[in-house]
């Protein structure tokens, strides 16, 4: 998610049987927050690893004010706040809803406590049980009701980053996860496949819930391109880097090359050298870096480097989502259990990883798609205001929430950031 992306109504009114089916997934999804959770300690929740990350705590109160703020506040007449001091905790950026505190400091709050976000929780699960227990649940509701199910689902996965960009910073290293580890598979070379050019038609047209920077579907001329079929491995990346890659100022661009040398990057993030190798942490703890696996934890600006150390170029957005139709929406994502990258296996001719294991950085900029009027009201705020200075990616990751990426999805972060598990695939031209 870099934090959520505005959203767009589901279109369509659903009947009482899809009633009954929304309000089952709404509460698997507040489930598996939990669920996500519970191998955390209340301690662990407080923390905030840096700016552009949030406490667990605070993921878990904001996902739920956000329910009680759009939805039981303003549709269910007798509703009772929980507490009318965690709109300004956890409030995230709606101008709209009044102050808030700065997100930077979320890890000062060590009140409310995580028991107290609980209870939270619960109280407002509650009240979301009766309203839909009722049968009889209006339209409006039911698109709020989608709305934060996507809400929720993007921060499961900022979740699980910011809990690994804590534990990275932690000197005891924990393991999030004790899953196994996979034997590593051997390195595929990559093959490219060609696709011609022409007028192509891109953007959502489907017929339910998609944000609303997926739209209007609009016309795109496309030149003829080449695609490799899965994504770069750390295996290439350990080449780039010994080859100087961090220190050769022709292959970066001007800001790139002045993060480089401000921040001292020499390899991806989470890196580091031991006993004369290459290990890195994960969300399993410290392992060593699988050379078929493809490389996370990359800015854009490393991308774009890397891309031109290889003689290619990062995809377009639109030349991605060309490239994935007819792929299956589905990969290795949060249900896969792995919560790492996977390698690829043979090539037979179509591109594999387009949905899963890591964010797939475009050339894009983030911007409004001809046509484009964000919606009204608060969750118009946090989308249309953002379309400035960011880069598209494409794809989901391995801590993407199952069913919740589609090939129109636009994430978008700022050309520096590289907590996300953020990767990258090249292009280049016919």
């Amino acid at each position: 998610m870099p934090r959520k992306r505005a959203v767009q109504a589901p279109r369509g009114a659903g009947d009482g049987e899809r009633a009954s089916a929304l309000s089952e997934r709404l509460f698997t999804t507040r489930r598996l927050s939990a669920e996500l959770v519970s191998p955390l300690s209340d301690e662990d929740q407080v923390v905030q690893a840096m700016d552009d990350a949030s406490p667990t705590k605070w993921h878990l109160a904001h996902t739920t004010w956000f329910f009680e703020t759009f939805l039981l506040r303003d549709h269910v007449e007798d509703y009772s706040a929980f507490d009318e001091s965690f709109a300004y905790c956890f409030n995230s950026y709606y101008e709209a809803e009044g102050e808030r505190h700065p997100r930077p400091l979320r890890g000062l709050l060590t009140r409310p406590g995580a028991d107290q976000v609980r209870a939270y929780r619960a109280h407002v699960d509650e009240a979301l049980e009766r309203l839909l227990g009722t049968g009889d649940v209006p339209d409006a509701i039911r698109d709020i009701i989608e709305l934060g199910i996507n809400h929720e689902q993007q921060h499961q996965e900022l979740l699980l980053t910011d809990i690994l960009a804590l534990f990275a910073n932690q000197p005891l290293r924990p393991a999030y996860s004790k899953a196994a580890i996979a034997q590593t598979a051997k390195s595929v070379a990559p093959s490219w496949i060609e696709f011609d050019g022409g007028i192509v038609e891109l953007g959502y047209d489907g017929g339910g819930f998609c944000y609303d920077n997926e739209g209007p579907r609009h016309e795109v001329l496309l030149r003829p391109f080449r695609l490799a079929d899965r994504c770069v491995t750390k295996g290439e990346w350990l080449d780039f880097m010994d080859d100087g890659g961090y220190s050769r100022a022709e292959l970066w661009l001007a800001d790139g090359w002045t993060t480089v040398q401000s921040q001292g990057w020499r390899a991806p993030l989470y890196w580091e050298k031991r006993d004369g190798g290459w290990r890195q942490m994960t969300l399993g703890g410290i392992r060593p870096v699988d050379p078929a696996a493809p490389v996370a934890h990359v800015s854009y600006f490393e991308a774009d480097a890397f891309a031109r150390w290889a003689g290619k170029r990062l995809p377009s957005e639109f030349e991605w989502e060309h490239a994935s139709t007819g792929v299956a929406e589905e990969g290795e994502t949060l249900a896969s259990g792995a919560l790492r990258p996977s390698p690829a296996g043979e090539g037979n001719g179509a591109p594999q990883q387009m949905f899963g294991d890591v964010w797939e950085w475009t050339q894009s900029h983030y911007s409004p798609y001809p046509g484009y009027r964000p919606p009204q009201g608060a969750v118009g705020e946090y989308n249309g205001k953002f379309m400035c200075g960011q880069f598209v990616l494409k794809g989901g990751s391995c801590v993407t929430p199952d069913g919740h990426v589609r090939r129109t999805y636009r994430n978008f972060f700022y050309p520096h950031q590289r907590w996300q598990f953020m990767g990258l695939r090249l292009a280049e031209d016919a």
